[in-house]
């Protein structure tokens, strides 16, 4: 072959190698950018389901709460669907005894109970929680303010007689219970609304609230009268507060386990007897204005301010510095307690005795 041709079959044969290379480089380019492509969609729907695993569990959903009177006497232990509630309120009522509030989000309950009468400061609290309101009879000042306030409201002593029922292994007024399903139903049959896109009162987040810069809080006991004391022991274990009452553990009365809080949130304000043709000593409650309180959770509590500006409206919570406290996802109690109740809140070294003021 002659050197010309010898030159342009090598000319040749190096443009298809570049040609060649070119392809190569080309095809490992795209595989990488769709390899990184795809990686890249793996990881954002990572992040997206990470986010989503990450919402908060305690108050979710566009169920409308229901807020069931307790009965909180002696007699009418142990209660049935404490655990369940997303929020209970303790507050004094006549005789030094307290009542409970328990407020439900899309619970599916067989028992709730035994369900007591309404008292009229409870109503603040339905409302604030945009909850329709359960209780088995009424107080004079309560059946007024159902009115005044238009609440959506289910009384036993006015159902059909399917909604509550009276089981036997208690005696009357202490053994009226019913279930979610049956206040649904009673709702519905009233054209209540059954949904709600309210807000909850409390800021719940979903990282850890650990209360780095408060006191230690082993247990916290909370004298709301005479009769009854409340106290609180932190389970280190399980990262909830144990709670007693009258100096005997709390427990479900189906499951038999120990009644917990995730929260506890203590406000002091003051209550009074109310002077009533009936003379029962039935209580009113200063709840309007800006209160001292705590705030308590994984073994630790700050104080905090608790505001309720109006009757209808929510109570903020804010900490010392006047911002809304961080809220754990979890279950609270709210003990209401007068001002001059001796709170003891125990760490590992010490205990701080509280008496509180109040500002109105």
């Amino acid at each position: 072959m002659e050197k010309g041709g010898v030159k342009v079959l090598i000319a040749i044969l190096v443009i298809l190698i570049i040609v060649a290379g070119g392809v190569l480089a080309y095809k490992i380019t795209k595989d990488k950018n769709n390899t990184e492509t795809i990686s890249g969609e793996e990881n954002k729907e990572t992040v997206v389901a990470e986010e989503e695993e990450k919402t908060v569990q305690i108050f979710s959903g566009n169920d409308r709460p229901i807020a069931v009177m307790i009965d909180n006497h002696s007699d009418a232990w142990p209660q049935a669907g404490l655990n369940q509630a997303y929020m209970v309120y303790e507050i004094i009522v006549e005789g030094g005894e307290t009542r409970l509030m328990a407020l439900f989000k899309g619970a599916d309950l067989d028992k709730i109970g035994p369900v007591r009468s309404a008292r009229h400061y409870f109503i603040d609290y339905a409302m604030e929680n945009d909850a329709i309101y359960v209780h088995f009879g009424q107080s004079p000042q309560a059946q007024s303010d159902i009115k005044k306030y238009d609440i959506d409201d289910i009384n036993g002593i006015a159902e059909d007689g399917t909604t509550f029922w009276r089981v036997k292994d208690k005696y009357a007024p202490h053994n009226a219970v019913t279930s979610t399903e049956k206040l649904l139903e009673s709702a519905k049959s009233k054209n209540y609304r059954t949904t709600s896109t309210e807000e909850s009162v409390l800021n719940y987040v979903t990282d850890e609230v650990n209360l780095e810069e408060g006191q230690v809080a082993d247990a916290v006991t909370i004298p709301h009268s005479d009769l009854q004391t409340v106290r609180y022991e932190y389970d280190k274990e399980n990262k909830v507060y144990v709670r007693y009452a009258r100096g005997e553990e709390q427990t479900d009365w189906d499951t038999e386990e120990p009644v917990t809080t995730k929260n506890i949130i203590i406000t002091f304000c003051n209550n009074y007897t109310l002077s009533d043709s009936e003379n029962k000593g039935r209580q009113g409650l200063k709840n309007i204005g800006t209160f001292d309180g705590y705030y308590i959770t994984n073994g630790r509590a700050i104080q905090i301010q608790c505001i309720k500006n109006s009757r209808e409206e929510k109570t903020i919570y804010q900490d010392m510095n006047g911002n809304e406290i961080q809220v754990n996802d979890g279950n609270t109690f709210v003990n209401i307690c007068p001002t001059n109740a001796n709170v003891e809140i125990e760490g590992t070294e010490e205990v701080t005795e509280i008496t509180n003021t109040v500002s109105e």
